[in-house]
């Protein structure tokens, strides 16, 4: 059976259609979600302590600790874009020292004829890393907010059998965007303030984001007031998807059947390991994440790599390569 008839079969049983739950399911009940890993909206995902999470709030607890804060000039952090050669690379941001204060307010709400986009998105345990669980040191640059975020969710906990390997702040406003990729982990995604806008496609659709290999580079800076730049990383090259942007029409071919779903404020996304998202935001967003392993004895490993083709993949720059960037020169 080819990729394509696989995941028509898949949308034949399953659709589009999200399972909501109207509070917080048992650990029993949410492992029979996991078991058949589809996402789930959950509402009523009480966390008392960032209700109280204004900027002057936020600003004041962090003091003058700095924080991490992604910088692009276009909102795509880890993303392909297509360099001043005419070449596409997959970018990861330029990184910036900066305290909560300088942060929130105008480079979050946004300030005129600027020409940069900030988002905090440093993930991978920016809150609590494995180490945490562990009982190891985890210094985290978001010590100070640590006694409002809980280290994890007991009903996952519970469910999975272990605590999560990472949970993460998100910080960034309706210009910051993270491009469809997939992740090895289940997910629980939680908005504290504003909405999540996710576009979700099945570990079966994912023959339809046509991956390839692209050169790696960053945005960098020469100087603390010089416009960022692309850089090339020698000898390295990342395997991420040539469609950018699956909201766009035409981007995906027909077979493709996008979820779209919106996460508000005290609301909960539980996304299934595999399962591949692009995310965009409205203004002044914040969100926590914690992120557990997936489980790799048994099929579900093998299978995800099994969905994504497997095997080597074209490279994005190859003149017969699907060109799906979406992006001006920069």
């Amino acid at each position: 059976m080819s990729l394509q008839a696989l995941s028509s079969e898949y949308y034949d049983l399953n659709g589009t259609h999200i399972e909501v739950l109207e509070e917080p399911p048992t650990a029993l009940e949410f492992s029979r979600l996991v078991h058949i890993s589809r996402p789930v909206l959950i509402r009523g995902v009480q966390i008392p302590t960032v209700r109280l999470w204004d900027d002057d709030y936020l600003a004041a607890s962090m003091g003058e600790a700095e924080i991490s804060v992604a910088v692009t000039p276009n909102g795509h952090a880890d993303a392909v874009t297509r360099g001043p050669d005419g070449k596409l690379y997959f970018v990861e941001p330029h990184l910036e020292k900066m305290k909560m204060s300088e942060f929130l307010g105008p480079k979050v709400r946004g300030e005129p004829h600027r020409s940069e986009i900030y988002y905090l998105q440093s993930q991978n345990g920016n809150v609590y890393s494995n180490r945490f669980f562990e009982g190891a040191p985890d210094p985290s640059e978001f010590e100070a907010l640590r006694p409002d975020i809980p280290s994890e969710i007991p009903w996952c906990s519970a469910a999975f059998g272990r605590s999560p390997d990472a949970v993460n702040l998100w910080i960034g406003n309706h210009e910051s965007v993270t491009s469809i990729h997939s992740d090895p982990y289940e997910n629980i995604y939680t908005v504290v303030r504003g909405s999540k806008h996710f576009t979700l496609l099945p570990p079966a659709e994912g023959w339809c984001l046509q991956e390839r290999m692209y050169p790696h580079a960053k945005w960098t800076r020469e100087s603390s007031n010089a416009a960022l730049a692309i850089t090339a990383s020698p000898n390295f090259s990342i395997r991420w998807a040539s469609v950018v942007d699956p909201d766009i029409p035409g981007n995906l071919p027909p077979e493709a059947h996008p979820i779209r779903v919106s996460i508000e404020a005290g609301e909960s996304l539980f996304l299934p390991a595999g399962w591949w998202h692009h995310v965009r935001q409205s203004d002044e967003t914040i969100a926590i994440n914690w992120w557990y392993d997936m489980e790799m004895r048994g099929m579900s490993w093998v299978l995800l790599s099994f969905l994504r083709g497997g095997g080597d993949v074209p490279y994005g720059n190859d003149a017969d390569a699907s060109d799906n960037d979406g992006q001006e020169p920069l």
